[in-house]
C-alpha cells in the first residue's frame, strides 16, 4: 500500500501584529514617563543595614549638604496648597501658572523672597540660581522659613489626604553636626519626633 504523504506547512509565524503592539507599548511608556530630576545637592548618604522603604506619598524630604537645606514635597496637590498657604502667611500671591510650575519642581532651596524668580526660570537656570544662594533659611524659631514650610506642608497634607505627613532627612555623611541639629530642632518644635534618615544599604 502506498504511503500517504502529509503536506508540509510553513512553520513561520507572521510577527507584524506583535511588532506593532510592541512599538505601541514602547511609545506609550516613553510619552507617559517623567524624567528623573537631578538632585540639587551632591549628597553621599551614610550607609546602614536597616531596610525600610520610603513612602511615595504624604512625604517631605529635607536634603542637607554643604551647609544648605533643600526641601522636596511629594505630590503636586500638596505642593500647590502649601505654596498657597505660604503666600498667605507672607502677604503675597502666585499666579495659577506659577503654582503649576511649582507643582512639577522636584525640590527647592531658596529663600521665600526669591521663590517667584526661581519658579519662573527654566531647569538649568534654576540650578545656577540655587548655587548662588544658601538654601532655605534654617532659623529654628517659629517664624523661620524652614519651620513655616514644614508646618504648612503638614497642614496641606492633613487637609487633602486626612493623614500625617512623614518627614525624611537626607544628609551628607560629611555634613557638620550643628546643621543637622538645627533641622532636628525645627522638627521637635512642631512635635515631630519621629522621622526617617535616608541611607544607602551596606
Amino acid at each position: 500500500m502506498p504511503r500517504v504523504k502529509v503536506p508540509r506547512k510553513s512553520t513561520s509565524v507572521d510577527m507584524t501584529a506583535m511588532c506593532d503592539v510592541a512599538f505601541l507599548l514602547l511609545t506609550f511608556f516613553i510619552l507617559t514617563a517623567t524624567s528623573r530630576q537631578p538632585d540639587p545637592l551632591d549628597i553621599k548618604t551614610p550607609s546602614s543595614t536597616v531596610q525600610f522603604k520610603v513612602p511615595d506619598k504624604d512625604l517631605a524630604i529635607l536634603s542637607i549638604g554643604k551647609g544648605k537645606v533643600f526641601m522636596e514635597i511629594i505630590g503636586q496637590d500638596v505642593k500647590k496648597l502649601t505654596l498657597q498657604k505660604m503666600a498667605t502667611l507672607y502677604g503675597t500671591s502666585f499666579t495659577e501658572d506659577e503654582a503649576k510650575r511649582f507643582g512639577v519642581i522636584s525640590s527647592f532651596g531658596v529663600p521665600f523672597g526669591n521663590l517667584k524668580q526661581f519658579i519662573n526660570l527654566n531647569g538649568d537656570d534654576r540650578a545656577k540660581f540655587e548655587a548662588k544662594l544658601n538654601g532655605i533659611p534654617t532659623d529654628s524659631t517659629t517664624n523661620g522659613e524652614l519651620y513655616r514650610w514644614i508646618e504648612q506642608s503638614r497642614r496641606a497634607t492633613a487637609e487633602l489626604h486626612n493623614t500625617e505627613m512623614r518627614v525624611s532627612i537626607k544628609g551628607d555623611s560629611k555634613e557638620e553636626y550643628p546643621t543637622i541639629r538645627k533641622i532636628v530642632d525645627v522638627l521637635q518644635k512642631q512635635q515631630v519626633n519621629k522621622f526617617s534618615l535616608i541611607t544607602t544599604a551596606e
